[in-house]
C-alpha cells in the first residue's frame, strides 16, 4: 500500500491500493464492518484528487487530438473520393468508345422496336384471319345443326307428342316400327 503520494501514480493503481486497503482491514467481531487506518484510506483519496484533474486533462487531450486526426484523416479521404469521380468522369466522357457504344445501342433499340412493331402487326393481323375462320366455321356449324334440327323435326310423327332426346333411353328412333337391330340388317 501507498502511504506517501506519487504524483506519477496512475489513477487505477490508486485505486487498487485503496481497494487492498479496505480488502485487508480487520472485520469487527460479529458484524461486517471494518477497522481501516483512517490516515491511510485519507492519504489515497487525496492522492486521487490531486491525480485526477492530470489524468482527466490527458484522457481530453488524447481524445482531442484523436479526434483531429480523425477529422483530417477523414477530410483527406474525401479530398481523394472527389479527386477520384472527377477523374473518372472525364475518363468516361473523353472515351470515344463510349461514345460509339451509345450511337450503336441507339441503333439496337430503334431496330428492335421497328421489329417488334413488325411482329405485333403480323400477329394481330394472323389472329384476325384465324378469328374469320373460326367465324366461317362457326356458321356453317350453325346451319348444320339447323339442317340437323329441321330433319329430326320432320321425323317426329305429325300430332304426336314431341319426344325429348335426352330422356330417350331406347335406341328405337321414334315413329320407327321396326326394333334397331332389325333396321341394321
Amino acid at each position: 500500500m501507498t502511504e506517501t503520494t506519487n504524483p506519477t501514480a496512475g489513477l487505477l493503481e490508486i485505486i487498487d491500493d485503496l481497494a487492498a486497503l479496505v480488502e485487508n482491514a480487520r472485520t469487527s467481531p460479529l458484524s461486517t464492518n471494518v477497522k481501516v487506518d483512517r490516515d491511510q484510506a485519507l492519504g489515497l483519496v487525496e492522492e486521487l484528487r490531486r491525480n485526477l484533474p492530470t489524468q482527466v486533462a490527458r484522457a481530453d487531450q488524447v481524445l482531442e487530438d484523436a479526434e483531429r486526426s480523425l477529422e483530417d484523416a477523414h477530410r483527406k479521404a474525401e479530398e481523394i473520393l472527389a479527386t477520384a469521380r472527377a477523374r473518372a468522369i472525364e475518363l468516361v466522357q473523353d472515351e470515344q468508345v463510349v461514345v460509339q457504344a451509345e450511337s450503336r445501342a441507339a441503333e439496337i433499340v430503334a431496330e428492335a422496336e421497328r421489329r417488334a412493331e413488325s411482329l405485333r402487326a403480323d400477329a394481330d393481323e394472323y389472329c384476325d384471319g384465324r378469328l374469320a375462320d373460326f367465324g366461317q366455321d362457326l356458321a356453317r356449324l350453325t346451319q348444320q345443326v339447323e339442317a340437323g334440327r329441321a330433319k329430326l323435326s320432320a321425323r317426329v310423327r305429325p300430332g304426336g307428342p314431341r319426344v325429348r332426346w335426352d330422356a330417350v333411353s331406347s335406341p328405337e328412333w321414334p315413329g320407327d316400327d321396326e326394333p334397331a337391330d332389325r333396321r341394321s340388317a
